[in-house]
């Protein structure tokens, strides 16, 4: 016999086992099996999925509920349905939670915020990532106002805590009611497709309500957040392609606002020139192309993380490396509405913009666009507020800003997207960009009505106008004479310019004057 076997039948090791053995099972061999045949993975197997192999620290496994109402006296198991802890993440320190569904369908107790309410202090006090498993029926209902108190005590440190560390969410099951809140307030939030949902109000109370009829997934399964509401940022196929994404997710930021990101291999020529990117905008200023196109040629190995592609995707935004550095890029995408901002847009650059300032994350914009989106449903919408979003987050943010026109950079717009009059610290254009109040066709039609009007041969007149007004403000020369534009670059050297710039920026050292915090128009 073995001396663990030996010490192990000493009463008190013998009861530590057995309560082990409790907590690890869950809610038992029955609903873990129901769990896998739902297609979903079990707490714990999420956790060894995504932590470092033999890197998980466990708290609060004993942990069980207090209730005694409604025969809850009776049905306590060790763990109370939130496994929490932390381990490491390609050898960096986070703290996690997993929602166990086996255990009264994963509803939150009091004792269970508490816990996961322990793991988001710590986790602040360290300055380490707090990861949020989350597959939860809801608040537990025999537990009434204690279970509702828990959910509020989560959701101040999630406040707190933004802006502080990084704080992901990963969607694996439902989440309804007011658990959805904890989620919405972290950084970035993952679903996976056909497990997951997210709603405040549920189909059947819907249908009761307003007599719409509405399957979960319709409602608030991955798509429905992906493409409609932008509420999540990612769309995996399952949950292993969902921690997979979390993981290489975190490898883009720092650990805490007071660290740089983690640096990457550094193999990617820093001078490699890209002949494509010479001809890649048309020289047509009415032709789409897809400024991901850009992008990829220019970062670390060609490899662009975006970060909510299936939503507003006239801008683009996501993470990738140059020269190992993490960066977050924005750009307007003139294959989808040309590349205006509207509503949605501009709050989806917004939010990233103000992730990456918290976390010393240099911004690269790409622009390429023509003005705001026009119509009414805009204007009704609140695009004035919402559009004010993104030219006061990139004012506010005093990381390294580097902006590249490519083509159009019309109006308003020109002002809101990094340009150098809110603090951009590097602005290039390539030759092919137009820098004007509006497009020369609407300027034409403004500046010399009368005289087009007058004229013998309206249509030759409004030409000439037209190509005057080009040649005289649609391309970078002009800007680049006021001090607008730093350089005019050749395409082809873009990776080199942008590099050298961040190289250039990397002790900046920028404040913004003291106050409690800015009123940003919500």
């Amino acid at each position: 016999m073995s001396d663990t076997s030996v010490l192990d039948q000493d009463p008190l090791r013998a009861r530590l086992k057995k309560i082990e053995e409790q907590a690890e099972l869950g809610g038992g061999a029955d609903r873990i099996a129901k769990q896998h045949k739902d297609g979903k993975l079990t707490a714990r197997e999420r956790i060894d999925l995504l932590l470092d192999p033999g890197s998980f620290m466990e708290l609060d496994k004993f942990v069980t509920h207090r209730a005694t109402d409604f025969g809850m006296a009776d049905k306590k198991i060790p763990g109370d349905g939130v496994v929490t802890g932390y381990g490491t993440v390609d050898g960096r320190q986070v703290f996690v939670f997993a929602q166990d569904f086996t255990v009264f369908g994963g509803s939150l107790s009091g004792a269970y915020a508490q816990k996961i309410c322990k793991v988001m202090d710590l986790a602040t006090r360290v300055g380490a990532p707090i990861i949020g498993l989350n597959d939860s029926g809801g608040a537990r209902i025999q537990e009434g106002v204690e279970s509702l108190a828990g959910y509020a005590d989560i959701f101040l440190r999630n406040t707190l805590a933004s802006g502080v560390v990084p704080q992901l969410s990963l969607i694996l099951g439902p989440c309804a009611g007011g658990a959805v809140y904890s989620p919405a307030i972290t950084d970035f939030i993952l679903m996976t497709k056909q497990s997951s949902y997210m709603f405040i109000t549920g189909p059947d109370v819907i249908k009761t309500v307003t007599h719409e009829e509405v399957t979960k997934d319709a409602l608030g399964g991955a798509n429905a957040h992906n493409q409609k509401s932008g509420v999540a940022h990612f769309a995996a196929e399952n949950e292993q392609a969902a921690i997979a994404l979390t993981r290489e997710l975190l490898s883009y930021m720092p650990s805490n606002n007071t660290e740089d990101p983690p640096a990457g291999a550094m193999d990617d020529p820093v001078d490699r020139s890209e002949a494509a990117l010479a001809t890649l905008v048309p020289s047509n200023p009415n032709k789409p192309y897809d400024i991901r196109e850009v992008i990829k040629l220019v970062v670390d190995h060609k490899r662009f993380f975006e970060v909510q592609e299936h939503y507003a995707k006239n801008i683009v935004i996501g993470f990738a490396r140059l020269n190992g550095k993490s960066v977050g890029i924005v750009g307007n995408n003139p294959a989808v509405l040309a590349g205006c901002l509207d509503i949605d847009a501009s709050v989806k650059a917004a939010r990233f913009v103000r992730f990456c300032d918290c976390f010393n994350i240099p911004l690269i914009t790409f622009v390429d666009v023509p003005g705001f989106l026009p119509g009414t449903t805009q204007e009704w919408g609140g695009i004035i507020k919402h559009g004010a979003k993104l030219l006061y987050a990139y004012a506010e943010a005093t990381v390294p800003k580097v902006t590249l026109i490519t083509r159009k950079a019309y109006g308003g717009a020109y002002d809101v997207m990094a340009s150098k009059h809110i603090r951009a610290d590097v602005n290039y254009a390539y030759p092919t960009a137009e820098i004007a109040v509006m497009g020369p066709d609407g300027a034409v039609n403004i500046i010399f009505r009368k005289e087009i009007e007058t004229a013998a041969d309206q249509k030759a007149e409004k030409d000439r106008l037209v190509a005057d007004y080009r040649e005289k403000f649609a391309n970078p020369f002009k800007a680049a004479e006021l001090g607008y534009i730093d350089e005019v670059i050749r395409p082809e050297q873009t990776r080199l310019k942008l590099i050298r710039a961040l190289e250039m920026l990397k002790d900046k050292r920028q404040d913004n004057l003291p106050r409690k915090h800015g009123n940003i128009p919500l």
